[in-house]
């Protein structure tokens, strides 16, 4: 039997690992699997196994590098994947009770990639229901939990990705992001997430929640593995009208820590007002070294940040509704009842309400560009607050009761309705809870971020193993 110590390697580490053959995918998966089932009563990260299925596939894997076929860091790796993304002919949830049973003919781009890149999918991950929430408690399949704390909330709507890779049971995953859904879960379990510019990840075979905020990306223990699953997902697919033809540079190749010169943003009106002061001062001690390194610190304004609140929740709300229009008629109890409450919510703008926010999102864009022409990147705390306990609606800021929901997506949302390139990363802990720094840079270039991230994972260098595992 394997050493458990595998599990808390990145995936670069392990892919050597894999190539040189000193540990084969049939161990590796078997290993990553069984620390999963041995756990799942507790974290509740996944869904469904496909155990058979991924033990085959990695025996496949083992002989395609036997002969010298090797395809690169995915090769025979295991991971879960978020249950809104199709698997051919397997079924798909979406964590719901009316698509409980729901299976897709064909397979997500994404999982089309990785498949040709030889990765092992190993079961379907935990999610808030059709991706609507931040807390992650499901009515239809439990909530997941945080494996930093048992009882805190592992954020959402990725929460099973963001706890399975937090606590070994994945190596790496990928989630999907329309509020905040990849990097809030990525920052409450402390992990790399990366929203990456709209359009640059085919969204074909994903469950949609809205179709203009949604975006796809990784969720990983590295900057380097976010970079090389970046690298494996990116690009065009013209069966997403929202796809774009970019070039899609080799990421990993481009990384670097050098911060010289590099000039940080900072918008003190919007991304630093009503912050929990303990996580405002972990996010600016790291500022703080970065310009001790040589990175110009630079403040900048953008006055239509003071919209973003309104116009990402008429959009969300419109968009998600008529998604989930006919269902809402015919079958509203099997729906929860918090996201029912939202999809009902979602019938009231009028279309002169959603086309004035699809005016006032314009301006956001274009004073967001007219920033990135003085600025590489932007830094800002991912959360104001910190996850709370499963089943609280409330959360505390600097010692006040605050909604959850309404300030938990404040500092995410700006970057779905611009959809520009967003990436958490962990900063430290609060209480034995991680807490992430959020880095925004322009559109389509990820590499800008990426580097500003990797001088943070140096700065940090953040401790990925769980205790919480060795008390279950």
């Amino acid at each position: 039997m394997l050493n458990k110590d595998l599990l808390n390697l990145s995936v670069v580490e392990l892919a050597k690992r894999i190539q040189d053959r000193s540990v084969s995918s049939v161990d590796l998966t078997q290993l990553v699997l069984q620390h999963a089932q041995d756990y799942n009563a507790e974290i509740n990260a996944y869904i469904s196994f496909r155990a058979d299925k991924a033990l085959a596939e990695a025996a496949q894997a083992d002989v395609e590098i036997a002969q010298g076929n090797y395809k690169g860091i995915f090769h025979g790796i295991p991971m879960g994947i978020k249950d809104n993304i199709y698997i051919g002919g397997e079924v798909t949830t979406m964590a719901s009770k009316i698509h409980a049973n729901f299976i897709s003919s064909d397979d997500a781009t994404v999982i089309s990639k990785l498949k040709a890149a030889g990765a092992i999918i190993i079961g379907k991950l935990n999610m808030h229901e059709y991706a609507w929430g931040i807390t992650n408690n499901s009515p239809h399949f439990g909530p997941c939990r945080n494996p930093w704390n048992l009882d805190k909330i592992p954020g959402g709507s990725s929460g099973g990705s963001g706890a399975a890779v937090a606590s070994g049971m994945s190596t790496i995953t990928l989630g999907t992001d329309t509020a905040g859904s990849i990097r809030i879960p990525s920052s409450a379990c402390g992990l790399v997430g990366l929203k990456p510019t709209h359009g640059l990840v085919a969204k074909y075979g994903c469950f949609p929640l809205a179709w203009t905020l949604d975006h796809i990306g990784p969720m990983a223990k590295t900057v380097a593995d976010a970079a090389a699953m970046l690298k494996v997902i990116a690009g065009f697919d013209e069966r997403d009208p929202t796809s774009k033809h970019v070039e899609i540079p080799d990421y990993i190749a481009l990384l670097n820590s050098d911060v010289k010169g590099k000039v940080i943003g900072i918008n003190e009106d919007y991304f630093f007002h009503q912050v929990d002061a303990p996580i405002e001062k972990l996010v600016r001690e790291q500022i703080a070294q970065l310009e001790q390194r040589g990175a110009i610190i630079k403040k900048v304004t953008i006055p239509a940040l003071k919209n973003a609140e309104y116009v990402e929740l008429v959009t969300s709300l419109s968009e998600a509704a008529t998604i989930h229009h006919d269902d809402l008629q015919q079958r509203p109890n099997d729906f929860g009842d918090d996201i029912r409450l939202l999809f009902e919510l979602g019938e009231l703008p009028t279309a002169v309400e959603y086309l004035q926010a699809q005016q006032l999102r314009r301006e956001l864009k274009q004073q967001f560009a007219q920033a990135f022409e003085e600025i590489d990147v932007l830094i800002a705390p991912t959360l104001p607050i910190l996850p709370p306990d499963i089943g609280s609606s409330v959360a505390k800021l600097n010692g006040e009761r605050v909604d959850l929901l309404n300030h938990i997506i404040r500092f995410t949302g700006p970057s779905n309705l611009t959809g520009l390139p967003a990436l958490t990363i962990p900063c430290g802990l609060i209480d034995g809870q991680p807490v992430g720094l959020q880095i925004i840079g322009p559109a389509f270039q990820e590499p800008k971020v990426f580097n500003i991230a990797l001088a943070i994972e140096e700065q940090v260098k953040f401790n990925y193993q769980q205790p919480v595992l060795d008390r279950i």
